[in-house]
């Protein structure tokens, strides 16, 4: 059984990086799978804010995991 995140989150490394930016993260899931030259800048991102990062086996488990039916790259929490 697939675990849903809980909290207020953001989808996408767009949208991850703005929240990051802003000061707004507190977990970041990454899939595996995913392209990590996309992730790499968000990866990076996240270690200098100093967020927690989890790696998730897909993308569409992470999709799940969020509640969507598409597969997702990258997710975060908000710390809000």
């Amino acid at each position: 059984m697939i675990d849903r995140l809980q909290g207020v989150k953001v989808i996408g490394i767009k949208q991850c990086k703005k929240a990051m930016n802003n000061g707004e993260g507190k977990v970041l899931y990454v899939a595996q799978d995913a392209d990590m030259k996309l992730l790499e800048s968000l990866l990076e991102l996240a270690k200098q804010n100093n967020i927690e990062v989890r790696f998730i086996d897909s993308m569409r488990i992470l999709g799940k995991m969020c509640g969507i039916d598409v597969g997702a790259s990258a997710t975060i929490i908000l710390n809000k």
